[in-house]
């Protein structure tokens, strides 16, 4: 391994984690000169040509038949309807940590509610996480709301958003947990572009301000979220550290609240701050954080 292919592989969590927990805060910014669905839409047609760019450039093999079709219907969930009602909830007043802290419960939803369908065991500490993450959102979102930001409308649009992808996530385990990433991802995008510009003008009477904030937003989300960060988390999963990406995704909570406090003004009082804390209890115990305390008293 080169000096720079090594700097490259240290980086990459830091990198992955600022750009991850960065895109809450644009999407906010966005808003403000873009209706949300519209937003989404200009989003993921420029994702999705770039990504079909790259993945003709490389030589990418594409999908077909069947794995075709199941590609596109994770790509209409876990991209379409996930970040839809994302932005959607963002145009109700939800702030960036609090979206970042109700899309971390997906993880420990998918563990603990929808795992036993597919006929895999939920350990008892994984139940208590469940119990402390809703706990702890709950915590959040009251909180939030008695201070006036949010709706229960856009806290409802939050949770759609994890329904979304969780059910995207199991069908992706079920019918198609490999695919090219490029020329997958161009599948995923084109399906979630269809959609989103379809859904636009019917949720939305759809209005763009092409400002310098919307311009940066822009690229922002496209190159930094669709396609840098997205090529990180693959980088880290092939080099075998899937447990670091999912231990990334546990501090991106805080990273979105820690970039929305400069950058937004948005602020956690006490009670929402043990809320947080309190759910990311919850969503380390139930992606294995039991199993490793239990594997350590067995040690000791």
């Amino acid at each position: 391994m080169t000096d720079r292919e090594h700097l490259v592989e240290r980086a990459a969590p830091f990198v992955f984690l600022f750009l991850w927990s960065g895109g809450y805060v644009a999407a906010r910014l966005g808003i403000v000169d873009s209706t949300p669905v519209t937003l989404v839409a200009i989003r993921f047609v420029l994702a999705a040509f770039l990504f079909v760019l790259i993945a003709s450039l490389l030589g990418a093999r594409w999908p077909r038949g069947r794995q075709l079709f199941w590609i596109a219907v994770v790509g209409l969930l876990n991209q379409g309807v996930y970040f839809i009602c994302a932005y959607l909830a963002f145009g109700q007043g939800i702030g960036a940590g609090t979206a970042a802290l109700i899309n971390a419960l997906q993880p420990v939803l998918t563990a603990c509610v929808a795992l036993p369908l597919l006929g895999e065991r939920v350990r008892p500490w994984q139940w208590l996480g469940l119990v402390l993450g809703l706990s702890g959102v709950t915590c959040v979102i009251w909180n939030k709301l008695a201070l006036g930001f949010g709706t229960p409308l856009g806290v409802a649009w939050g949770f759609a958003t994890v329904l979304a992808v969780t059910i995207g996530t199991l069908i992706q385990k079920r019918f198609c947990p490999v695919f090219d990433l490029w020329s997958g991802g161009a599948v995923q995008y084109l399906a979630a572009a269809s959609l989103s510009v379809l859904v636009a003008p019917l949720a939305e009477t759809p209005a763009v301000n092409l400002t310098p904030t919307f311009l940066g937003v822009m690229a922002y989300l496209v190159i930094g979220n669709s396609v840098i960060a997205v090529s990180l988390m693959n980088l880290m999963i092939r080099k075998g550290e899937a447990a670091r990406v999912t231990s990334l995704l546990y501090l991106v909570p805080g990273g979105a609240a820690l970039l929305a406090w400069p950058i937004l003004g948005e602020t956690f009082s006490p009670l929402a701050l043990l809320g947080l804390v309190t759910a990311g209890t919850g969503v380390w115990l139930v992606m294995g954080g039991g199993r490793r305390l239990g594997s350590a008293r067995t040690a000791g």
